[in-house]
């Protein structure tokens, strides 16, 4: 068996509304030796703010690529965000990349923020790199916003990735002309990937840049039928309620189902009497109730059964165009008999290596 680090693998640490930060501890260092090659950090702040997360990460890892899986762009200065990203990439000997994301516009707008835009994001992505770059920028005025002068160090000569999840074809096109990694998203169909994938490809050739330069990360659900019943569902139906509560309209306009599926489900009397986010206190009993309003075949796109089953569906990701993928919502341990399988799988020149 190759014990090769598993670059074109990727796990979210802290995955859900995790108990403790501390547990990433634990959680990076069995990832690091099962040779996962990259860890995502999904934001929320009341345990898991990115710049802390992050940092816990890159002082008690090695070999992990760590990717940044999404934080907002207008939620810090743009000094910070540079600065933070600076600092976790010489930390951490160049293994540290930062993930925009686009949010939600009903949470901007609570944060008294305006909701995010494609050419703000693409902007921002500019001014990183200058001032990775060394450059001083004096009285930058663009959609991203206006600063008198910004500098970190006119000696750097830094080259740090930036990911950015998307979906919409607006910012796949982004991430094409101005991204190194693409984060999609959970319960994506197979046309859906492969039509998101040749939207990032197409869009960097049209920049000039190399489709293989830009790395876009299927994201797979991935739950094992040995896991408690209800966490399965929590991870399931639990996440995916989540979604449609959020931009259930993108999810399905992206997917090409039917708007009157959602609708039905919107106005379905629990669904709509539901207070606050499904996955994160909806019970066992009220996830099953929710699963009979959700259609079967929106939880379809996920690896699902046995360690090798899960294994077979990640590799099968990758078949259909993907260039890496993410095991979403599984924790190392749980990943463990899965990574296993997947090497056992792998090609005989491989399992040689």
């Amino acid at each position: 068996m190759s014990d090769r680090q598993l670059t074109e693998l990727g796990f979210y640490t802290l995955a859900g509304a995790a108990e403790s930060p501390r547990d990433l501890i634990d959680e990076i260092r069995m990832g690091e030796e099962l040779g996962l090659g990259s860890v995502f950090i999904s934001e929320r702040f009341d345990k898991k703010e990115a710049l802390t997360v992050t940092g816990a990460v890159g002082a008690v890892s090695e070999r992990l690529n760590i990717i940044t899986g999404v934080t907002n762009h207008n939620l810090r200065h743009p000094m910070v965000t540079a600065g933070h990203a600076s600092t976790m990439h010489l930390l951490t000997e160049g293994r540290f990349t930062l993930g925009l994301g686009r949010g939600f516009d009903a949470r901007s707008r609570a944060y008294g923020l305006d909701p995010i835009t494609t050419a703000q994001m693409e902007d921002f992505a500019d001014l990183m790199r200058r001032l990775w770059h060394g450059e001083t920028v004096v009285g930058h005025e663009g959609p991203a916003g206006s600063w008198p002068a910004l500098r970190l160090n006119t000696a750097f000569d830094l080259d740090i990735p930036m990911a950015i999840a998307a979906f919409g074809p607006n910012t796949l096109e982004l991430a094409g002309r101005a991204f190194d990694h693409v984060i999609l998203h959970t319960f994506f169909t197979d046309e859906t990937l492969q039509r998101c994938v040749k939207t990032v490809k197409d869009s960097a050739e049209r920049a000039g840049r190399d489709p293989a330069s830009v790395i876009v990360w299927s994201v797979i659900a991935t739950v094992g039928d040995w896991i408690d019943p209800g966490l399965r569902l929590k991870k399931t139906v639990g996440r995916m309620g989540t979604y449609l509560q959020a931009y259930g309209d993108l999810m399905v306009s992206t997917n090409r189902w039917d708007p009157a599926q959602l609708t039905a489900f919107r106005e379905h009397d629990f669904v709509k009497n539901f207070a606050g986010s499904i996955d994160a206190v909806a019970t066992t009993s009220d996830l099953e109730i929710i699963a009979e309003a959700m259609p079967e075949e929106w939880l379809a796109p996920a690896a699902y059964g046995s360690a090798e089953q899960c294994a077979t569906e990640a590799k099968r990701q990758l078949s259909l165009g993907a260039d890496a993928v993410i095991l979403h919502g599984a924790t190392p341990t749980e990943l463990a008999p899965i990574l296993a399988a997947y090497r056992a799988q792998a090609a005989p020149s491989d399992a040689t290596a």
